[in-house]
C-alpha cells in the first residue's frame, strides 16, 4: 500500500505542480482502496493522482471563495473502474463502441490503427486502401502497404490512423521530441477581467457556474462530466448530425446538449451570445479549426472577457504533427505506449493500456485546469487560459514508476461498487459507479441524467 500511494502521489504532485496549484492542497488528499489494472505502467496510480488532482483544484478554489478547507479523498479502485466504464444499463444494452472496420492490422513491415468510429474517418482510410468496408478485406490490404507510408497516407486524406512506434522511436521522432518540451499544462492568466466570484457552498462549489462544452470522445466530456458533478451548468454544444451513440450515456451525465452549426451565420450569431453569458469555455477542436471557424483567442475573450479558455488537442501544440487529428487509441500506438505493453509481456499483438487512460487523465486535468482558473479569476478577476494534449499526457505516464503486477487485479465492478439509484438514462435505466471522490464527506453528484445529443436548446 505504502509503494501504491508513493506511485500516486508522484503523479499526483507533477500534475498540482504543473497547474500551479498550492502544495498544501495536494497534501490534503486521501488516498484510499487497493488493488491495480493489469499494466506495465502505473494505470491505478495514474487515475487515482488525476481525479485527486482535481479534488485538490477543487480545494483550492472552494477555500479561495469560502476560507472552507476540505479533505480530498479518492479512492483507487473507484478511480480505475470510472477509467473504464461507469454505468451499468438495466434490461439493455450499450451500442457496440466500434466501428466493425476500426482497431490494429499488420502492415508489410509492423502495425498500424485505424480509427474509423466517424464516417468521414471511416471513408478517407477506405479510400486510401481502395476497399470496401469489409474487415477480412482491409486486413489483406493493408498488409501490402509499409506502416509509415499508410499512416501519412490516410493522413493527408483527412483520416486518422497511427502507426505502431516503440518508446525508444517516439523519443527520436521530432513529434516526440517536441511533445517532450512541452508543459504538461500551458496555463497563463489573461489582461482581459471578467465579474468576480462570490461565496460558494462546499456541496455544490460550482452552482451557478457557466460551462460551454465544445468537446467530443472523450477527454473534453470527462472534464466537464466532472465540473457538472460539482454543480456546474454545463451546456454541450454539437454539429447538426454528429452523433457518439456509444459513449453519450456515460460522458452526457449531468449536462444538457444542444445543436449549432457554427458555418451559418445565424448560428454563429447564437454561439457568440451564449459564449457571452459564460464562464468557461473548454474545447477540444484541433488547434487550428476552431480559428478557421472564426473563433480565435482574441475573439473568444472579445466575445467573453475574464474567459477561463481550456483546450486540448492530441498530439501537442508544437511540432509537425501539432494539429493533427488524434484519440487516446492511436496516440498509445505513436507513443510507445501499445509496443511496450506487447514486447514486455511477450504479446503477439500490440498490447496497450487496459483502459483509456490517456483520454481520462487529461479529462481530469482540463478539469483541474478549469478549476484553477476559476481561483485566478476569484482572487483577481482576470481571465485564465490552459492548453493540454493527450501526448504529453502519456509523456508522464512514461516517464513515470512502473507499476506493480504483482498486486491484486482490481477486476470487474461488483455488486458494492456501484450506486443504489437507478438513473433514468436517455436510452434506458441504469446505474452509476459511487462516486471515485469524496470533498469533505461530500460525493461528486449530478442534477440530471445523461440526455441525447440535441435534446435540448441551445440556450442558458
Amino acid at each position: 500500500m505504502e509503494d501504491n500511494d508513493q506511485r500516486a502521489r508522484h503523479f499526483l504532485i507533477e500534475m498540482t505542480q504543473a497547474l500551479g496549484i498550492a502544495p498544501e492542497h495536494a497534501s490534503h488528499v486521501r488516498i484510499s482502496g487497493a488493488g491495480a489494472l493489469p499494466s506495465i505502467f502505473a494505470v491505478t496510480d495514474f487515475a487515482t493522482a488525476a481525479i485527486g488532482a482535481a479534488g485538490a483544484a477543487a480545494r483550492e478554489f472552494l477555500q479561495s471563495v469560502s476560507a472552507d478547507a476540505r479533505e480530498v479523498c479518492v479512492d483507487r479502485r473507484l478511480a480505475s473502474l470510472w477509467f473504464g466504464f461507469s454505468i451499468r444499463p438495466q434490461g439493455w444494452s450499450l451500442p457496440a463502441p466500434w466501428d466493425p472496420i476500426a482497431g490494429d492490422y499488420r502492415g508489410a513491415d509492423g502495425w498500424i490503427r485505424l480509427h474509423t468510429n466517424a464516417p468521414h474517418h471511416r471513408a478517407a482510410a477506405l479510400a486510401v486502401l481502395d476497399v470496401e468496408a469489409d474487415r477480412p478485406a482491409v486486413a489483406r490490404k493493408v498488409a501490402q502497404w509499409r506502416i509509415e507510408p499508410l499512416e501519412q497516407a490516410i493522413i493527408q486524406n483527412k483520416g486518422c490512423a497511427a502507426a505502431m512506434r516503440s518508446l525508444a522511436a517516439w523519443a527520436e521522432h521530432p513529434q516526440g521530441q517536441c511533445v517532450a518540451r512541452e508543459p504538461l499544462m500551458a496555463t497563463r492568466a489573461t489582461e482581459d477581467s471578467g465579474a468576480g466570484i462570490g461565496p460558494r457552498r462546499a456541496a455544490r462549489p460550482l452552482q451557478g457556474v457557466r460551462v460551454l462544452d465544445l468537446t467530443r470522445v472523450l477527454a473534453g466530456p470527462v472534464a466537464t462530466r466532472f465540473l457538472a458533478g460539482l454543480g456546474a451548468d454545463v451546456l454541450r454544444i454539437d454539429p447538426p448530425g454528429w452523433e457518439e451513440p456509444g459513449v453519450i450515456p456515460e460522458v452526457a451525465l449531468g449536462k444538457r446538449c444542444a445543436r449549432l452549426d457554427l458555418r451559418e451565420r445565424s448560428d454563429g450569431v447564437r454561439f457568440r451570445e451564449l459564449l457571452g453569458a459564460a464562464d468557461v469555455l473548454v474545447h477540444g477542436y484541433r488547434s487550428d479549426a476552431l480559428e478557421g471557424l472564426g473563433w480565435s483567442a482574441a475573439a473568444r475573450r472579445a466575445a467573453r472577457p475574464g474567459l477561463i479558455d481550456v483546450s486540448l488537442d492530441a498530439y501537442g501544440w508544437t511540432g509537425p504533427w501539432h494539429a493533427r487529428r488524434g484519440f487516446d487509441s492511436l496516440v498509445q500506438m505513436s507513443a510507445g505506449i501499445a509496443e511496450a505493453g506487447m514486447s514486455a509481456l511477450g504479446k503477439d499483438r500490440p498490447t496497450p493500456l487496459p483502459v483509456q487512460a490517456l483520454d481520462q487523465a487529461t479529462g481530469y486535468l482540463l478539469a483541474a485546469a478549469v478549476l484553477r482558473g476559476l481561483t485566478v479569476r476569484a482572487q483577481s478577476g482576470r481571465g485564465f487560459e490552459a492548453r493540454a494534449s493527450l501526448a504529453r499526457t502519456a509523456q508522464l505516464l512514461i516517464a513515470g514508476p512502473r507499476g506493480d503486477r504483482s498486486e491484486q487485479a482490481i477486476g470487474s465492478a461488483v455488486d458494492a461498487d456501484w450506486s443504489d439509484a437507478i438513473e433514468a438514462n436517455s436510452l434506458g435505466p441504469l446505474q452509476r459507479l459511487r462516486s471515485p471522490l469524496t470533498f469533505g464527506g461530500t460525493t461528486l453528484s449530478w442534477d440530471r441524467p445523461a440526455a441525447a445529443l440535441g435534446s435540448s436548446p441551445p440556450s442558458w
